[in-house]
């Protein structure tokens, strides 16, 4: 399993998103900023508080788009771009759109 923690702040609600990745699965979490461990990017924000969350199997034909959204609604487009870099560096998302 393979977790980043993305302290954006201001530009996405609660200013914390953990991406998880597991073989089959992309969970992104919206954590809530834990002030008591201050306000840079470099303190520790283990203690943060789960705002709430979105599962996404790769093998869902819509995986990209669902995580995509979430995250841009989440955060800005930008930050959801990066967020799903990281990713597709860790999983393979299944490629077959509708579209």
């Amino acid at each position: 399993m393979a977790s980043k923690t993305f302290k954006i702040g201001e530009r996405a609600r609660g200013g914390i998103i953990t991406a998880e990745t597991t073989k089959n699965t992309v969970i992104l979490i919206a954590k809530l900023w834990d002030t008591s461990a201050g306000y840079t990017k470099s303190s520790s924000q283990v203690n943060a508080k789960e705002m709430h969350r979105i599962t996404v199997d790769v093998n869902d034909r819509e995986a990209e788009w669902k995580l995509f959204n979430w995250a841009s609604e989440e955060s800005t487009s930008y930050h959801a771009d990066e967020i799903l870099k990281w990713v597709k560096s860790k999983v393979t998302l299944n490629k077959n759109s509708r579209w």
